[in-house]
């Protein structure tokens, strides 16, 4: 072999050398996780994992919950985090059905539809903001200002439904989102969109830097002339707009709320999308496109774990064991 080869060789040699000797486990988690898990869901749900429905199915179960991570993403990365979402897309989905009948019985059905359509992500974002103002304005701590919010939220709508179920009676509304295909269509089409919203908001705008910088160090951020605040009261706006359109996709697909369960564990999926999506609980850093693949990991556990035949019960433990290791990960890749 000639001595150029082998100079050739040993700087190649030297590159990986370097390559392995800097690489770090905590940032490349997510991606490792992803393809992880989706080989032992293939093993064990083969072949009916694999197949297009299946896996359309997958996307469609997480969408709901995976609209509402889009938000939560950045109410995270700015240093914050929302427990109430769940309660959230209870009440604001209930609201919203409420006056869909009461509009039915005055104006036409496709009038109505198209009022709620817009009203529903709209009170989200008021909640939202409610959420946010305890947090800006009266400086509660966030984990308990939407700690109390979660209670509020859910203990309203039941108050107001007297624990029932509230249905629909506008039979367009149901036709909106009832069928398999509208219902997959919106929720996907809708998750997608939404995804490439959030993520141009988060690494091409401003306000994506702000909350970034917010997260990483609010102090030095207020020194830079950043409204704090304002940075810190949107994520929350924004969440509760995301927490509107899942509770509108919601209602419409069921056609009726039902105050005492949906919603309920939402902020569990939601966090544990964000976090097993490599977002920093301590604010800061993160990704949408990480909340994306954390979303979707969710959602093959899920699956694998009902193809396998496991108990339903577990699949919570599994979410939560998960949850433990990609937070392992971020430790120990921040030391």
């Amino acid at each position: 072999m000639s001595d150029t080869a082998l100079r050739n060789y040993g700087r190649v040699a030297a590159d990986l050398k370097g390559y392995f000797k800097n690489f770090k486990l905590g940032e490349h988690s997510t991606g490792l996780a992803f393809v992880v898990v989706f080989v032992l869901a293939a093993v064990v749900g083969w072949p009916t994992f694999l197949k297009p429905g299946n896996l359309l199915t997958i996307l469609w179960q997480i969408s709901y919950t995976g609209v509402i991570a889009l938000g939560m993403t950045l109410i995270i990365i700015s240093g914050g985090i929302d427990l109430s979402v769940g309660s959230m897309m209870a009440i604001v989905g209930g609201v919203t059905l409420f006056l869909l009948n009461w509009l039915t019985d005055r104006i036409s059905p496709a009038a109505a539809i198209l009022i709620c359509i817009v009203f529903c992500p709209l009170f989200g974002a008021f909640c939202g903001a409610l959420n946010g103002f305890l947090v800006t304005k009266c400086k509660i701590a966030p984990f308990i200002a939407t700690l109390g919010t979660m209670s509020i939220f859910r203990s309203l709508i039941q108050q107001f439904s007297k624990a029932a179920n509230i249905v629909s009676v506008n039979k367009g509304y149901q036709n909106f989102g009832g069928s398999y295909q509208s219902a997959m269509f919106y929720a996907v089409g809708g998750f997608v969109l939404f995804a490439v919203i959030f993520h141009l908001l988060l690494n091409n705008t401003r306000l994506g830097r702000y909350i970034c910088a917010v997260g990483a160090n609010e102090q030095v951020a207020r020194y830079s002339a950043i409204n704090v605040t304002l940075i810190k009261f949107l994520p929350y706006v924004i969440t509760g707009f995301a927490v509107g359109i899942c509770a509108l996709l919601w209602s419409s697909r069921m056609n009726t709320i039902q105050p005492t369960s949906d919603g309920m564990n939402y902020e569990l999926n939601v966090i544990a999308a964000v976090v097993i999506g490599g977002t920093s609980m301590s604010g800061g850093k993160g990704t949408i496109i990480g909340t994306i693949m954390g979303a979707v990991i969710l959602g093959m556990i899920n699956s694998m774990l009902v193809l396998g035949g496991v108990s339903s019960f577990l699949q919570q433990a599994a979410r939560g064991l998960v949850i433990i290791v990609a937070v392992l990960l971020q430790y120990n890749n921040n030391r």
